[in-house]
């Protein structure tokens, strides 16, 4: 075995410090560029990952930098090497049986009439992942050496790098019964007949140079998943059983980041691999276990979730308890840092003082560098860093803004978490005057290029906020002219002033602060820039209500308010770490509810909550799930709590598995929720259906993450199995989530196509069909 590096990191952003990647991957789904060019640009992006990080001191040839790029998806990536792709892909495989570029990207985005894989959120985080379909169909054989060949790359480079790849056991947890797959059937029996392949590539990836292999199993550490603590531990002793038990495969590091590991550590030291990574930000110093002892420990004690800058002397302290259990121990991050930005100094424009309190990517693998110095040299070695450490800390928490008087003097009372009755509600919205199977859109309309080059120049400075305006009453007026010949009923205005749900809403808000170049990757080529909320929150003046209004203006018909949530704006920001969530999403609701107040006064009679990231905080153990959707439903019906009962509150949820919360979304008491549900094939509403479900439903008709235009029919079909099982007088007709990624042609044919739907079920429905 060759000695573990005493630090390292599990894994690194790859979109590139400027989105070169998403803009390299888009230029090839647009022609623009070729195969040849795009695999050029990733290979250079590689090469600037491991220089970068062995100047920021990660070893270029002890196995400390890990070869983690992906083009779209890790999951994804997974599956194709195993070839684990469903039946309706299995036509795009290359003569030799592997499985290329072009066709990768179309198992991601779907193709005519193959629908893409289902998409959904990637444990407790914001990322999202390709979910795997298998069957007992499903023959596994390694189908692209991909990964071989980074390690190669790195290789000729002068690097032994570590490549990473998600585990033989949380692919499967993670994957669905394919659609050929007889009721019931569970994707983790067939475990046995993947391992094989697992084993071929790992033998490969030695063969190339690789001494490590980082597999990544947080399904591990999850109590949210299909499978049971007890079936994952077994199913995770069966599989390292078999992939450790050969002479032919690097060294294995097993990582389970997002919580604590439990009852499954003990199965992990007796396993026969190397290492064991342990996510010491969210879980605790395990207890020495049999099998131990010559296993190297990875402690996760810097914080690859969020951007605060660690308190390195606790994180010290983490190690070295966890160096009493008498075996090797190395620093690291708790997970992968792909959910950070890269580097906080390219951020020009913040305050000094709050950049001293950060740390993005770069400044982690320096913060590890000084950890692992720490424990080959002594901590009297280090003692000026985590001096420096504590001191910014003691800083931060002292500042102004962190905590305003004037924010925590209010005192709130149970009646500010209720409106009347749902029954009371329905009856004055009746007023509204709406049509069976309202349509309606999520939200966003597309953003083009035009729009994001005047925001860009408005930014610059380049034309007057005059002129700006005018152009974003023109955008909007031209998406309430399409809505109303289209034929929707509850229109949008289309969102062209928000460069983003949450970014919007923090740019006005008192509290936060936002980057200019913080990216960090959503799914496949898209990414966001997470706001920072660093202090107690208020809201200095109204927010959306001129352009609800001046939208309103143009329409006979009802236009929605439009707000982001408070538990989605901390989902989507990187927050304060110094009080419970709790109180800080009181402080975001507080601020909503001043916001309804001000719409409903302009006459705004549809207001929009969206919280679709209300399933991705849940915790991934059952014990501490009841206090988070205790303080994230408190916290919505305080936002909406002040609303009118003619005032029809809508919000929205997209790619979460909305039976695991179904209680709390009832609690919630919106009106009216939409979800995803087309990519799924409408799986969802069975759910709906076997809970009683009684309030307005939207379950989406239109996958917008997929380039697809959907048929009328295939619409239709959805919309007829929503009819199928829940009233009518409750459902909306709605795409799954806003339109800002897609393109104008694409969003007029798929709405076109799903009014021509509604209006076949809607005449079945007058005639009692």
């Amino acid at each position: 075995m060759t000695a573990f590096p005493e630090g390292t990191i599990l894994g690194y952003p790859r979109i590139g410090r400027r989105r070169e990647l998403k803009k390299a991957v888009e230029a090839f789904w647009a022609g623009r560029i070729d195969e040849q060019q795009l695999e050029q640009t990733s290979a250079e992006l590689r090469a600037a990952t491991r220089d970068r990080l062995a100047a920021l001191g990660l070893g270029r040839t002890d196995s400390a930098i890990p070869e983690s790029f992906s083009y779209y998806d890790q999951v994804l990536d997974a599956a194709v090497a195993v070839g684990a792709i469903p039946s309706r892909f299995e036509g795009l495989r290359s003569a030799d049986g592997t499985i290329g570029l072009p066709a990768y990207f179309t198992i991601a985005r779907g193709e005519g009439e193959r629908a893409p894989l289902e998409m959904t959120k990637w444990f407790d985080s914001n990322y999202h992942y390709l979910v795997p379909e298998i069957g007992p169909e499903t023959v596994f054989s390694l189908s692209s050496d991909r990964l071989v060949r980074e390690v190669a790359e790195g290789v000729a480079a002068g690097f032994v790098t570590r490549p990473v790849v998600v585990g033989p056991v949380t692919l499967l947890a993670l994957a669905k019964a394919s659609d050929d797959a007889p009721e019931g059937f569970d994707p983790l029996s067939r475990l046995n007949d993947l391992l094989p392949v697992y084993l071929e590539l790992l033998s490969k990836l030695k063969s190339a140079g690789a001494e490590w292999v980082q597999l990544d199993e947080p399904a591990l550490v999850s109590e949210s998943l299909p499978a049971s603590t007890a079936q994952l531990a077994d199913a995770a002793a069966r599989a390292l059983a078999v992939l450790g038990g050969t002479a032919e495969r690097p060294s294995i590091l097993v990582a389970a980041p997002y919580a604590d590991l439990g009852d499954v550590f003990p199965v992990l030291a007796a396993a026969p691999i190397e290492a064991i990574a342990v996510d010491l930000v969210r879980g605790g110093i395990p207890t020495a276990a049999p099998g131990l002892e010559g296993k190297t420990l990875v402690g996760g004690v810097v914080d690859g979730h969020n951007i605060w800058r660690s308190d390195l002397a606790a994180a010290f302290d983490k190690l070295e308890a966890l160096r009493a259990l008498g075996t090797p121990v190395a620093a690291g991050t708790s997970t992968s840092l792909l959910h950070v930005p890269h580097d906080v100094a390219d951020e020009s424009l913040l305050d000094p003082s709050l950049v001293s309190w950060l740390a993005f990517a770069d400044q982690k693998v320096e913060q590890v560098g000084i950890l692992a110095r720490g424990l080959a040299e002594g901590r009297a070695a280090i003692v000026d860093e985590l001096d420096a450490a504590s001191a910014a800390l003691a800083d931060r928490l002292a500042a102004p803004g962190v905590r305003d008087g004037a924010v925590r003097r209010r005192e709130l009372a149970d009646a500010d978490f209720s409106r009347v009755s749902y029954e009371e509600r329905e009856t004055a919205q009746e007023a509204l005057g709406l049509p069976a199977l309202p349509l309606t859109t999520i939200g966003s309309f597309p953003q083009t290029g035009d729009i994001r080059r005047a925001r860009a120049r408005f930014t610059r400075g380049e034309i007057p906020a005059e002129d700006y305006e005018d152009f974003l009453r023109r955008e909007v007026a031209g998406v309430v002219s399409l809505q109303e010949e289209l034929g929707l009923d509850v229109l949008v205005h289309g969102e062209p002033e928000r460069n983003d749900m949450v970014q919007y809403f923090a740019e006005n808000l008192d509290g936060f602060a936002v980057t200019e170049n913080g990216w960090v990757q959503s799914y496949g080529s898209r990414a966001t820039r997470p706001s920072i909320l660093w202090g107690d929150v208020s809201r200095p003046a109204p927010i959306t209500v001129g352009w609800s209004s001046f939208a309103q203006s143009l329409t006979t018909k009802h236009m929605k308010g439009m707000l982001t949530g408070p538990v989605t704006i901390l989902a989507w920001s990187f927050v304060r770490d110094d009080q419970p969530l709790g109180e800080t999403a009181n402080q975001v609701a507080l601020a909503l509810r001043e916001e309804i107040e001000d719409l409903e006064a302009a006459g705004i009679a549809i207001i929009q909550v969206d919280e679709p990231a209300l399933r991705e905080l849940l915790p991934l153990k059952k014990a501490d799930q009841p206090a988070y959707l205790d303080w994230s439903v408190a916290s919505f019906r305080l936002a909406t709590g002040g609303a009118a009962a003619g005032t029809q509150v809508h919000t929205h949820l997209c790619y979460s598995e909305f039976g695991v919360v179904i209680d709390a979304i009832r609690a919630l008491d919106a009106d009216v929720t939409s979800i995803e549900a087309a990519r799924s094939r409408m799986e969802v509403v069975a759910d709906i259906a076997e809970v009683g479900f009684g309030h307005g439903i939207g379950p989406g008709v239109y996958d917008i993450h997929s380039p697809r235009v959907p048929t009328v029919d295939e619409v239709e079909s959805l919309l007829r199995r929503a009819v199928e099982e829940i009233p009518t007088r409750q459902l909306w007709v709605n795409p799954d989530c806003g339109l800002k990624t897609r393109g104008y042609d694409e969003t007029t044919a798929s709405l076109r196509n799903i009014v021509e739907a509604t209006r076949r079920v809607r005449e079945d429905i007058s005639v009692g069909v």
